[in-house]
């Protein structure tokens, strides 16, 4: 096992021990794990979203900038200015989608981390699906726990943003 997850593995076990019932207590660990990456990816998003901020807004008013430049040209007829604006435009686009990506993996990455955990753990953990025949293991399990965990956790802060604000 890697160094690192040998020194959390005692922390993160332990939401698997909280019952004394093998299987309630592997679903109520996973949540447990699903819920603590749900919110450390929150928190290296929101940390990464205040790092670039300015820039992205830079890069945000470029591209405007560009579009409301091409969009100028076309209206004055010069199609060689409106293709150069245009082109400009489609960069800074090009700059800004990937930062928007890149930005989103800052509040994925937790989950690749406790999924190479839960591999050391719970490998050959299976659990049958009814009149199938088939299981799910350990990632399946996290993904239906973690999938509703966002977006329980995505409606919780909506809500808690749109709350009037009393001084």
């Amino acid at each position: 096992m890697h160094p690192l997850f040998l020194f959390l593995d005692p922390f993160l076990i332990r939401f698997y021990r909280l019952t004394g019932r093998a299987e309630v207590d592997f679903f109520l660990g996973t949540l447990a794990v699903a819920l603590l990456t749900l919110m450390v990816g929150e928190f290296t998003s929101w940390l990464a979203s205040l790092a670039v901020r300015r820039r992205f807004g830079e890069v945000t008013e470029e591209a405007k900038k560009y579009h409301e430049l091409s969009l100028e040209a076309l209206k004055a007829g010069n199609r060689p200015a409106y293709e150069a604006a245009n082109t400009l435009a489609n960069e800074v686009f090009s700059k800004s989608f990937f930062m928007q990506i890149t930005l989103s993996a800052t509040f994925f990455w937790p989950v690749f981390f406790a999924l190479a955990w839960m591999q050391y753990r719970f490998l050959n953990v299976d659990f049958p699906l009814p009149f199938s025949g088939l299981s799910l293991g350990y990632i399946g399990i996290f993904i239906l726990l973690y999938i509703p965990a966002v977006i329980l956790c995505k409606r919780l802060k909506h809500k808690y943003h749109s709350l009037p604000k009393e001084i």
